[in-house]
C-alpha cells in the first residue's frame, strides 16, 4: 500500500526506512511547519492541512495509508492528525520493523509504532498511536493509553498502566505493577518506583514529582 507521513524531520526518516522493509511505498510528506523540508529524497513535501487536501485531490483514487511522523512529548498531536486523515479515507498503519518482537497475544490498535530491536510482550495491550520506540521494553499484561511514547532504552516491567499522552524517557525504568498518569513526562534515566499522578513531569533514581505541566490546571 501506498503511505504518507505526516512529519518531515528524522522519525520521518525511521518509519520511511521501516517501510521499506514491509512493503510499502512512502509517496508524500507533510508537515505544519512552512520551513520544512523533505528528508526523503525524491518523495514530496506538502505544509499544513491546505497542502494535504489539495496533493488528495489531484491524486488518483486508491488506497492509501498513513503514519504519523512525530516523536517525543506530542501524542496529542499524533492522535488529532489522526482523527483528521481518518475523516479524509486514509487507512492507519501499524508499523513493525521486522527486528521487533510482538507477542502473538499482545493488542496494538491503529498506528502503533514498534521499532527496531523492540519487544512487546505477552497480553500487551496498546492504544492507537503509540510508539514503542528503539529497544524499549513492554513487558508482559503492561496496558498503555493512547498516544503513548516510550523513548529509545524505554523498559516497563510487567503489569504497568500508563494513561494516556505520557512519555518515558530514554532508558527509563518503570517497576512492575506501577500506574502512571495521564500526560506525564517521565525523563531519561529516571527509575519509577512508585505510581505517578497526572501531568506530573518525574525523574531521578528514584523518580520524584518535580513539577507539574500547566495543562493540570484545565484537567
Amino acid at each position: 500500500m501506498d503511505v504518507i507521513l505526516w512529519g518531515a524531520k528524522g522519525h520521518a526518516k525511521v518509519l520511511a526506512e521501516l517501510f521499506a522493509q514491509t512493503g510499502h511505498r512512502v509517496v508524500a510528506l507533510f508537515d505544519n511547519d512552512p520551513h520544512a523540508q523533505s528528508p526523503l529524497p525524491g518523495v514530496p513535501l506538502s505544509i499544513g492541512w491546505d497542502g494535504f487536501c489539495d496533493w488528495k485531490q489531484r491524486r488518483q483514487p486508491s488506497p492509501l495509508g498513513f503514519a504519523i511522523a512525530i516523536g517525543g512529548e506530542r501524542g496529542e498531536d499524533r492522535l488529532r492528525i489522526a482523527a483528521h486523515l481518518l475523516e479524509s479515507g486514509l487507512t492507519p498503519i501499524t508499523a513493525i520493523h521486522p527486528s521487533a518482537y510482538v507477542s502473538p497475544t499482545a493488542h496494538l490498535a491503529a498506528g502503533c509504532q514498534v521499532l527496531a530491536h523492540s519487544t512487546v510482550g505477552v497480553d500487551v495491550e496498546l492504544g492507537e498511536q503509540c510508539i514503542i520506540n528503539t529497544a524499549a521494553t513492554v513487558d508482559h499484561e503492561c496496558c498503555l493509553g493512547l498516544g503513548v511514547h516510550l523513548a529509545p532504552g524505554a523498559t516497563l516491567a510487567g503489569c504497568v498502566t500508563i494513561e494516556e499522552g505520557t512519555f518515558i524517557g530514554t532508558n527509563a525504568t518503570v517497576l512492575p505493577r506501577i500506574h502512571i498518569g495521564r500526560h506525564v513526562t517521565v525523563g531519561a534515566g529516571a527509575v519509577v518506583t512508585k505510581d505517578v499522578e497526572d501531568y506530573a513531569v518525574v525523574y531521578g533514581v528514584p523518580a520524584r514529582i518535580q513539577s507539574f505541566k500547566m495543562a493540570a490546571a484545565a484537567a
